[in-house]
């Protein structure tokens, strides 16, 4: 009987071995990059011909070459376009047969430490920043999850995270300098030139060049980690008995569970807490390749979706550390979970609906993505505060954040079918009272994007009063925005 039971045990964690050792053995990098003349951004579903992609200088002379750029562009008529890291999924950063400002070696930062104010260029990665301000003791108030973004970017989609009770980035944006259509610069800030201030963030590039920023800062803190798994009909109520109004959280996210046969049963809360101690040194987070294989073994497979499930809510609470500074928690790069095959990609959504259409918008969740067979990985929950400052706003009230992430076909047919789902969700959350954001994919109708962002019209209006020979031109205006 001994034996039985000890071959028992073999068995059983042999199955989950082999997995993750089959997964690991086919994760072999398949992407190829777009060829010469042509410019793609993260999904890898938008290769587009451009005139020119131009560099910035590293230089002290770069604002004067960058001006001289625009009015090359001017006189021979190519539309402009910001790049940083390319992470937005809709052409958000090119246009066709334009010419391509790259932003990426644009990146001196200076920190104010009276002031606790960081000046940073707009083509510096968070990568690039956070370390930095490790150095100092600071850490960044507002950013994505991962460090992989450029600053100029979230600042061109008004990015949030798990940053508990605040709003998105633009709440910690002291003032920014912006090189207009015709090469001047400008200040902005929310005492000077206020109306372009709210609309270059969250702008999507389409109103000038930010050249740099002054971003208030934070202390780099200690942090305590408390979980809880509980049922998706519990999960409000804990958040709100074990997490809001703690006066020691400071970040907090939940995850709810993919197993397609479990869909959304049973959530996974993480918060954060301040705690008192020695602030651990900056590091990656452990095995990055057995969480890796982890993940990616969840792709098109139910059985890699309960094993993750499983080693999440099971498996990885007794292993995993307690106890984390600020910085660790936000230096961590998307290549841990990205897509590296050539036949298919992984598509960002994200939908925020307040507290009052949660429910309703779950529900609808759980009906829309089985009808449509989609490949689901992941939805963390966030929440994020009013957004005081920016003209397309998403967040006009305290929202809760839901973020997708869905493996699809890089084919027609993939693509087809992502759009109706897509739209299925846009929908969802619009009877919700909420609405989708705008870095992904543009798979919302004219009047679905108009419904949900009603002030729209009203910011390309001033998109063209700022920017009269509309230089300054993406997927994203071509899709919505051009008259």
């Amino acid at each position: 009987m001994v034996a039985l039971g000890l071959l028992l045990v073999l068995v059983l964690l042999m199955r989950p071995a082999l997995h993750l050792l089959f997964t690991a053995n086919r994760d072999v990098d398949e992407r190829t990059p777009p060829p010469p003349g042509t410019i793609d951004d993260a999904s890898r579903l938008n290769r587009t011909a451009v005139a020119e992609v131009w560099p910035v200088p590293p230089t002290s002379g770069a604002e004067r070459e960058l001006a001289a750029v625009l009015e090359r562009a001017r006189e021979l008529g190519l539309p402009v376009s910001i790049a940083g890291a390319r992470h937005s999924m809709g052409g958000h950063t090119f246009y066709p047969g334009g010419l391509v400002v790259d932003m990426r070696p644009h990146v001196a930062m200076e920190l104010d430490e009276s002031r606790d104010i960081l000046r940073v260029q707009s083509g510096a990665l968070w990568s690039d920043v956070i370390p930095y301000l490790d150095a100092r003791g600071r850490s960044v108030a507002v950013m994505q999850s991962n460090n992989s973004f450029s600053v100029g970017g979230s600042l061109s989609v008004n990015c949030h995270g798990w940053q508990f009770d605040r709003g998105p980035i633009a709440s910690t944006v002291e003032s920014l300098r912006l090189m207009q259509a015709d090469g001047s610069i400008v200040r902005c800030a929310r005492t000077e030139n206020a109306e372009l201030f709210s609309l270059v963030l969250g702008g999507y590039g389409l109103f000038g060049i930010i050249l740099d920023v002054e971003l208030r800062v934070v202390e780099n803190e200690r942090y305590r980690l408390e979980q809880h798994v509980v049922p998706l009909a519990q999960s409000l109520a804990t958040f709100d008995r074990r997490v809001d109004g703690e006066p020691d959280v400071r970040m907090v996210y939940a995850r709810l569970c993919i197993v397609p046969d479990r869909l959304f049963d049973e959530v996974i809360i993480s918060a954060f807490f301040m705690e008192a101690g020695e602030v651990p040194e900056l590091s990656g987070r452990g095995l990055p390749d057995l969480r890796r294989a982890m993940f990616r073994g969840s792709v098109g497979s139910d059985y890699g979706k309960h094993l993750r499930w499983s080693a999440e809510t099971e498996i990885e609470p007794l292993l995993t550390d307690k106890s984390f500074s600020r910085n660790q928690l936000l230096n961590e790069g998307v290549a841990v979970f990205e897509n590296r095959t050539e036949g298919s990609t992984d598509v960002l959504h994200e939908y925020f609906v307040p507290r009052t259409g949660v429910v309703a918008f779950v529900k609808a969740m759980r009906e829309i993505i089985p009808a449509h067979d989609a490949d689901l990985l992941n939805v963390t929950v966030r929440s994020v505060n009013r957004d005081e400052d920016t003209f397309l706003r998403y967040a006009d009230q305290r929202m809760i954040a839901f973020v997708m992430l869905f493996t699809q076909a890089r084919t027609e047919a993939g693509e087809a079918d992502m759009r109706t789902m897509t739209r299925g969700l846009i929908e969802a959350a619009i009877a919700a009272g909420g609405r989708h954001y705008l870095p992904y994919r543009l798979h919302a109708t004219r009047d679905q994007f108009h419904r949900a962002y009603p002030q729209a019209r009203r910011f390309f209006e001033l998109k063209r009063h700022y920017d009269p020979n509309e230089l300054f031109r993406n997927g994203f205006y071509r899709t919505y925005g051009a008259e």
